[in-house]
């Protein structure tokens, strides 16, 4: 027994001091990284000293004697709070996730390299104005002293997926340019809709495809020159899922607006933003105020890995984005010559491929070759699905020459007007709606997007690439691209809504958004003769559903005619008939609405797509939920008929009390059979995930993760929280921030995102502004020196 005890006892502190190292251990790479934001550093190729205030939320005020300087701190700074994030972006966009994250990234590997964003970005570098070149240097430089200066206390998802960050380079940056053009969230829509007009008739087809003549808001209400119209073609990209699943989102939708001094309380413009993301950590937008005295003082959302404020505002003027949704991509197939398999057909004549081995290096220890082959267009894409035989090839704006490292710089010092016009002439491979405000009272609305000029032909999904037909012919001039300025109503607004009407001399695209957030904030524009910064932050916050406004007749109009409904159907439907249409998070008629929402698709479509294609269809959200508006305002469609059920022909009536049922039985197996105690918030939950989240010891060791939170609110409300699946009704993106600019004094202004400026789990400052974003509050962002230094907490110095 003595033996069997000392045994036992050994065995004990064995275990006790492993989890003693193994805490410790822990504590010392989670904490190896904090930085100390009041100690100063000194930096190679400094010329003058660089201050640097800190607010409560370590939210950087830096200012500089010079240009050099600034950038060189502010790659620093970055990298000391967002190193890993700017390295797995990195990876991204040289196609090198699987050296990371291993072989099951193969795939999405090649697509990347395949999208060139490389070659363009050492183009651009190559003919860069010598003040941006230096610009890219110093950042560099920066980042780089960091990385040197770190290697043992480098962040701690270093050491666990076991390798160290490489020096940074110019062509980095440029790279995460170029990758905000590349939208993961769209599918390869001509590749699917071209396989459901092979699987329903063709009425049916057609009911998929937008009316560009139904009457909806536009962002630019006028029009030039009309010309003949063309006809349109589904212009979405390809799937990337796994991409996703790392949280790897760039622009999608967004709201901005901006009233005139005559229609605000303080007689000088305001204008808001929040661009709509995917919700995680870190999140994608980095707060900063950058000072060079006497020449530059801008503030706003840097990108980590670049230098520049992408929206904000600086001394003078002040503008936010929303996605345009250009239609910027064509797929062609080719003519392969049948004596050299190496060459297709254009214009008469055999060109050859040009042919690229890449190499991949894996998690693994593994290299992969795999082949990629381009035509004068673009890569062939139709190795990444399943084209059959048919040899399809791609071309995108991104492979088109443009230089948003330019518009960046020009716009962070742009003064007046004119100035921040020839600042978006460059900015074609992003393609936005931007707001404008000055100083001097004016407003507006500019489309800064590359518009291919090319012929369009709705009879090919694919396009023939035999000839030069349908190839691109340039782009729009700036100059031809819509705009608003100082329009009569006092306001601005865009939604990712159609951009302009059908009389239009170009096709700008085809799949927008729904135009529900629009029409709800141009009436809250519309309801005040004057608004406040208070205003604005209730519009901001706005959960009142047009859509549900749209669909609520319908539905009731339905269920009134049907005397089936259980005891739980009819309490519920008695909650939807006394609702006020807001999305709130403790009520239950919003999980009602958008359970009988999302339901109604699957009665509409499942019956004629079957399961796996009508899996693909529902990635297309702007298609089929535009073609239901439109299938809803005439009540008549061919879909509504289920053709399981030969012997009868059903209605929209139908279809809606189909929708209701499952919806009711669904919520009811979850939930219980009392819909008053139901909650849209339950079910409807914003989780902010890493991307190592997926891997639960390390999300619970490291505390990567928050929430999840109980909100309010819908894909289709102004204060958006979307979802992609309707199992758990989960959200997953909206506001990836939130600003409100004050133009009569720039320190009333307001901001929040919904994590933190930290990327380090450890921080304070990881996810500090989470509780806040939730609540639907802001903090201040203070602008002037006086104000700056009163908000501070931290201080520090570079030196040289």
């Amino acid at each position: 027994m003595k033996i069997l005890k000392r045994i036992l006892l050994g065995v004990l502190m064995l275990v006790a001091l492993i989890i003693l190292t193994a805490v410790v251990f822990i504590r010392h790479i989670s904490r190896a990284p904090l930085p100390d934001y009041n100690a100063d550093v000194s930096l190679q190729g400094l010329y003058e000293p660089v201050e640097v205030y800190r607010d409560s939320f370590a939210i950087p005020h830096v200012y500089a004697k010079n240009e050099h300087d600034l950038y060189l701190a502010t790659g620093y700074l970055l990298a000391q709070d967002r190193l890993w994030q700017m390295d797995l972006l990195r990876h991204v966009t040289e196609g090198r996730l699987s050296e990371i994250f291993g072989e099951k990234y193969i795939e999405n590997d090649i697509i990347l390299r395949a999208l060139r964003f490389r070659d363009k970005s050492e183009k651009l570098l190559r003919n860069f104005d010598s003040a941006h070149l230096e610009v890219l240097r110093a950042f560099s430089e920066g980042v780089n002293q960091y990385i040197q200066a770190n290697k043992n206390r480098l962040p701690f998802e270093f050491r666990v997926l076991g390798y160290k960050p490489e020096l940074w380079e110019p062509y980095h940056t440029v790279n995460m340019i170029g990758y905000m053009g590349w939208d993961l969230k769209s599918g390869w829509s001509e590749v699917l809709l071209s396989e459901i007009q092979q699987t329903v008739d063709s009425l049916r087809y057609r009911q998929l495809l937008p009316d560009m003549l139904r009457k909806l808001p536009t962002v630019y209400p006028g029009a030039t020159d009309p010309k003949n119209l063309s006809l349109l073609l589904p212009d979405q990209l390809m799937h990337t899922r796994m991409l996703q699943e790392l949280h790897l989102d760039v622009l999608h939708a967004s709201n901005n607006w901006a009233v005139a001094g005559d229609k605000s309380v303080t007689a000088s413009p305001i204008l808001a933003n929040d661009m709509h993301l995917g919700l995680n950590i870190p999140g994608i937008w980095y707060q900063m105020h950058q000072v060079v005295e006497g020449k530059l003082n801008v503030t706003g959302l840097v990108l980590p890995g670049t230098p520049f404020v992408i929206c904000g505002h600086n001394d003078s003027i002040a503008w936010g984005m929303t996605n345009t949704y250009v239609d910027n991509v064509d797929f062609y197939e080719e003519i392969i010559n049948p004596a050299d398999s190496g060459a297709y057909e254009y214009n008469g004549e055999w060109r050859k491929f040009e042919v690229r081995t890449e190499v991949i290096n894996t998690k693994e220890g593994n290299r992969v070759e795999k082949t990629l082959r381009f035509t004068h267009r673009g890569p062939v894409v139709s190795g990444f699905k399943n084209f059959g035989n048919r040899v399809v090839t791609m071309h995108w704006v991104g492979d088109e020459m443009s230089d948003e490292i330019r518009t960046m710089y020009l716009l962070n010092r742009a003064q007046n007007l004119d100035d921040f016009k020839e600042a978006l002439k460059t900015f074609t491979s992003i393609s936005q709606n931007i707001a404008y405000a000055d100083r001097k009272g004016n407003i507006g609305l500019f489309c800064a997007a590359g518009v291919p000029i090319r012929k369009r032909d709705l009879s090919f999904g694919v396009l023939p690439g035999i000839t030069d037909e349908y190839e691109w012919k340039g782009y729009v001039p700036f100059e031809e691209l819509p705009y608003q300025y100082n329009p009569d109503n006092g306001f601005v607004a865009s939604a990712n809504n159609r951009t302009v009407p059908a009389d239009f001399p170009y096709h700008i695209g085809t799949w927008y958004a729904q135009p529900n957030r629009y029409e709800r904030i141009a009436a809250l524009l519309s309801a005040k003769d004057r608004l406040s910064v208070e205003d604005f932050k209730a519009i901001q916050l706005d959960r009142y559903s047009k859509l549900a406004e749209a669909y609520m007749p319908v539905f009731i109009n339905a269920l009134n005619g049907y005397n089936n409904l259980t005891a739980t159907g009819r309490k519920s439907f008695d909650l939807l008939k006394s609702w006020n249409y807001v999305m709130e998070a403790d009520a239950a008629a919003p999980l009602i609405f958008e359970s009988v929402y999302v339901n109604l698709i699957h009665c509409i479509y499942a019956d004629e797509m079957g399961p796996e294609l009508y899996d693909k269809f529902l990635g297309l959200g702007s298609v089929w939920r535009n073609a239901t508006d439109q299938m809803l305002e005439t009540a008549e469609s061919e879909w509504f008929d289920d053709v399981t059920t030969p012997g009868s022909k059903e209605l929209l009536n139908d279809r809606v009390v189909c929708a209701f049922e499952k919806a009711v039985a669904d919520l009811e197996s979850q939930l219980g059979s009392e819909p008053e105690t139901w909650e849209w918030g339950k079910m409807h939950r914003l989780t902010l995930k890493h991307p190592l989240s997926a891997v639960n010891i390390l999300d619970k060791v490291f505390k990567l993760g928050r929430g999840p939170y109980p909100v309010g609110g819908s894909f289709h409300t102004v204060a958006p929280y979307g979802y992609t699946t309707a199992i758990t009704f989960d959200s997953e993106f909206g506001a990836s921030h939130r600003h409100i600019f004050d133009l009569s004094d720039w320190d009333n202004s307001l901001t929040v995102i919904p994590t933190g400026n930290s990327g380090i789990p450890a921080s304070e400052h990881y996810c500090d502004q989470s509780d806040l974003y939730v609540a639907g509050k802001y903090h201040a962002d203070p602008f002037s020196l006086e104000k700056v230094k009163a908000h501070a907490r931290y201080h520090m110095h570079f030196q040289p």
